[in-house]
């Protein structure tokens, strides 16, 4: 609930390009107009280029739509951009990420190849992979994953994902599928039509 009611807080923001929040209501005039580009509004484009791949690694691409295609960076930027906290900590980790990746392949983590990247967060991600001295990543790579699986989970495209019963319209409520179940005995029977 807690996640749902932070994503539609911020739903009706008129700079997103993609991301469109799952409850957003059919008319709504915020949710047709759609600027071509979205703005960073918190990010400088480095960052916002370092978490726009961030975001698409924990959630790819791939037989189904993913982070890039929901605009989860989008979502992303606009909530770091209203948490000073949250500032404080997505600077210093997307500081901490690039100079690991300049200590270990000697340059930005957007220019490693992909190969590359998965090797130097899977020491962050996995805990069987954990090394000691990276607990400032590992912390961090948990916040850009809450806010990515957030972003996505929250936006229509990640809902639809999940075949989520609450964005199908029913002309009649649809009957329990478990009619014979013993918890039911107590309930009336459907009115017949």
């Amino acid at each position: 609930m807690r996640i749902l009611a932070m994503a539609a807080g911020v739903a009706t923001f008129p700079g997103f390009s993609k991301w469109t929040f799952a409850c957003s209501h059919i008319g709504n005039p915020l949710a047709q107009i759609k600027p071509a580009v979205y703005r960073p509004v918190f990010f400088s484009a480095p960052e916002y280029a370092l978490v726009e791949r961030l975001t698409d690694l924990i959630i790819p691409s791939d037989d189904t739509p993913g982070a890039h295609d929901a605009g989860v960076s989008e979502f992303v930027d606009l909530m770091v951009s209203r948490d000073p906290e949250l500032q404080r900590d997505f600077r210093a980790g997307l500081s901490w990420l690039n100079m690991r990746s300049h200590e270990t392949w000697g340059k930005a983590f957007v220019m490693l190849n992909p190969d590359q990247q998965a090797a130097l967060l899977e020491s962050l991600a996995y805990r069987k992979k954990f090394r000691a001295g990276d607990e400032s990543g590992q912390k961090f790579f948990d916040l850009v994953r809450e806010y990515t699986v957030m972003g996505f989970y929250t936006s229509e495209i990640g809902l639809k994902e999940l075949d989520f019963p609450g964005l199908r319209y029913y002309a009649e409520s649809p009957a329990c599928p478990h009619k014979d179940d013993p918890e039911h005995r107590h309930l009336d029977p459907a009115p017949s039509q």
